[in-house]
């Protein structure tokens, strides 16, 4: 199905596909898989190379632009762009506390054991062969980039060039590894927002020892709590986050009647950064991610405990806040988790996930790879990152400190230009 409009200059055509749950099974269940094209209006005729752009997450659809702007504005000079909202988000047979209601906990695993970066790019694989591409090129941010590898494992020959913005994973690692190297970078960043707003560590202890000696409620009628606090950490991650996180730290509490209680402006700005609320794959399948041939066993709630307790507010301590993990406790506290937490635990002992990297088919990779690279990157590990690209050929690094994860929704026209520039300049190895 494909219904299509014009916006600034764009045209934008909407893409349905039915898909198999289960590419093992290919004639039971199927799935609705939406992508959007876009593609300069005055161009829609002309031949133009394919560009996938691959969303960070895993579990949020890709991005609704309203213009050609950022990276966006770069991609569409000379390429016709698929935005592909992968499997269980947006439009794709989303997965929510909703839409899984009905099944039973053993179904409920089964099936969110189908939404990893191998089935995502089988759906990306058969879309390719639906549409009659011969080749694309993919744009795969963070988790689009772990994506993008996955491609590079399974079908090479379907990929023309690949750019991967802070999404270069390690590709055996245990999950513990990963949380190690983020806990050290979370505490980084923490330093770093603290030594420039002195003023925010009594601010936090005083909201942390508020919500420890109080029942707070957030406006959905769920208790607030001084974990759920520390999650907020997760946006240092990005570039300008300090500022406004102090700003909110500021107003967090309001005078009533010579009391002072936490706002609730404060208190629904909470609740609107618990995305998990709305993107549970995101919680769900955030360690297995990691996992081939392993169980992740809620690794970075281990991590945190035998290596690094003092994420463990007690009063009297420095606060600090948290990064992008998931805990167990996630599924005992916040509203639309609670139905999933059975199958939550059951997916943090499960041991038999496939592999979703060919480190084999890499090693001979000749499909030009560029990336950027970020060193101060809290989401995925540079030194890790660095690694990978050491044992695939035709792969280039840019990195810099110039930005943070985020760096190709800051400045994505000027980062991808460079991206397709080094891409450009690769000489892949002849074909055999």
């Amino acid at each position: 199905m494909q219904d299509s409009f014009i916006e600034d200059g764009i045209l934008y055509r909407q893409h349905t596909f039915s898909l198999p749950l289960d590419y093992a099974r290919t004639s039971e269940k199927q799935i609705k898989v939406f992508a959007r094209e876009l593609v300069d209006e005055s161009r829609r005729d002309c031949e133009l190379p394919w560009l996938v752009y691959l969303q960070g997450g895993p579990g949020y659809p890709s991005p609704r632009p309203g213009s050609a702007s950022g990276w966006m504005k770069r991609a569409l000079r000379d390429h016709r762009v698929l935005l592909l909202d992968q499997r269980g988000t947006g439009n794709s047979t989303p997965v929510t506390h909703q839409t899984l209601a009905h099944m039973t906990v053993e179904q409920q695993v089964d099936y969110l054991s189908l939404f990893r970066a191998d089935n995502i790019v089988r759906d990306a694989e058969e879309i390719r062969q639906h549409m009659g591409i011969k080749k694309w090129s993919l744009l795969g941010q963070s988790f689009g980039g772990f994506c993008s590898l996955t491609y590079l494992s399974f079908y090479p020959e379907s990929l023309k060039q690949v750019y991967i913005t802070g999404g270069v994973p390690s590709l055996s690692r245990h999950a513990d590894d990963v949380y190690r190297a983020t806990y050290q970078r979370v505490k980084d960043k923490n330093a770093a927002f603290f030594a420039q707003f002195p003023k925010a560590q009594t601010l936090c202890r005083k909201v942390a020892d508020y919500l420890d000696n109080n029942e707070v409620m957030l406006p959905n009628g769920q208790r607030f709590t001084t974990q759920q606090f520390q999650l907020i950490g997760i946006n240092f991650g990005g570039s300008g986050a300090y500022l406004p996180m102090y700003y909110l730290l500021e107003e967090a509490f309001v005078d009533l009647n010579g009391q002072e209680t936490l706002s609730y402006t404060f208190l629904n700005e909470m609740l609107a950064q618990q995305s998990y609320q709305t993107n549970p794959i995101y919680a769900i399948l955030h360690e297995p991610i990691y996992n081939q041939q392993f169980a992740s066993q809620w690794s970075a709630n281990r991590v945190r405990n035998t290596e690094y307790p003092e994420f463990n507010y007690q009063a009297g301590q420095p606060f600090l806040f948290t990064g992008e993990m998931v805990f167990p406790w996630m599924f005992e506290q916040l509203n639309n988790l609670k139905p999933l937490k059975q199958a939550a635990e059951k997916l943090a002992e499960k041991s038999d996930w496939s592999n979703v990297y060919n480190p084999e088919q890499l090693s001979k990779n000749k499909v030009p790879v560029a990336c950027a690279v970020y060193a101060d990157d809290m989401y995925v590990e540079m030194d890790y990152s660095r690694e990978t690209l050491r044992n695939i050929p035709n792969s280039k690094a840019w990195i810099t400190n110039e930005y943070e994860h985020n760096g190709l929704r800051a400045d994505g026209e000027r980062i991808l230009d460079k991206l397709i520039s080094m891409a450009d300049s690769i000489e892949a190895l002849p074909t055999s």
